[in-house]
């Protein structure tokens, strides 16, 4: 017998909202043809990169890559590391597919899945030597903040995930945001500010420009880049 008594589940607040959005032939055949080639299926159970990759390398991944611009100039430029990019929109995985076969890419691979729960279960502790997340949404309304991405406890578990000296790359066109990105960052002992304490560092030239930049150019948005080192 059940007990009705008993509360219900905490239901975790989702960092993004799914939309139905407009996918094109060339990104569904993508997803099609190039998944079982680059996409790695989430199991809930730890992944093991040196299998997936086919060899031992230095891994970074990104988390919410859009339509993958950056990460796909990143593979490109440095065949010597492999890149793992996790995304919920699959026209946005689906085109990162499609360029990645066009390009040849070989050091790809791509979750199409919620990322707290592919860190959680997907990723060994320790196993990362990068995670990058730019301009994520910044949930502007003040009572969606809770939904921002970058919140102490998300922040613990990407320390996790790091070796000791990994970076956590951050960036965002929304000045509140990059001041909450800064303070909860300057609270976690688990990382260093390597711009000094409470400091943002230059635009890194690694990160490409993407459409979404330059759309915040136009706009006369400013950019506030921060990067961190695990201690």
């Amino acid at each position: 017998m059940s007990d009705d008594s008993a509360p219900a589940p905490r239901r975790r607040i989702r960092s993004f909202v799914l939309r139905a959005g407009r996918i094109t032939l060339a990104q569904e055949r993508a997803l099609e043809v190039e998944w079982p080639k680059y996409g790695i299926d989430y199991t809930g159970t730890p992944i093991s990169l040196g299998a997936a990759f086919g060899r031992d390398a230095p891994c970074s991944l990104e988390i919410g890559f859009g339509n993958g611009d950056n990460l796909l100039a990143l593979a490109a430029t440095h065949p010597e590391r492999n890149y793992i990019g996790v995304e919920v929109h699959r026209a946005g995985v689906g085109h990162l597919l499609w360029c990645a076969a066009r390009d040849g890419l070989t050091n790809l691979r791509v979750l199409c899945h919620d990322a707290v729960e592919v860190l959680e279960h997907a990723i060994s502790p320790g196993a990362l030597d990068e995670v990058l997340i730019l301009f994520p949404d910044p949930w502007h309304k003040k009572r969606h903040h809770k939904r921002r991405l970058l919140q102490s406890e998300f922040v613990n578990l990407i320390a996790s995930r790091l070796r000791s000296g990994g970076r956590l790359q951050l960036a965002t066109d929304w000045q509140p945001y990059a001041e909450q990105m800064l303070a909860v960052m300057s609270e976690n002992p688990a990382f260093v500010n390597l711009a000094g304490e409470h400091g943002y560092v230059p635009r890194p030239a690694w990160r490409a420009l993407t459409r979404f930049e330059r759309r915040g150019h136009r706009l006369g948005h400013g950019v506030w880049d921060l990067s961190f080192a695990r201690r």
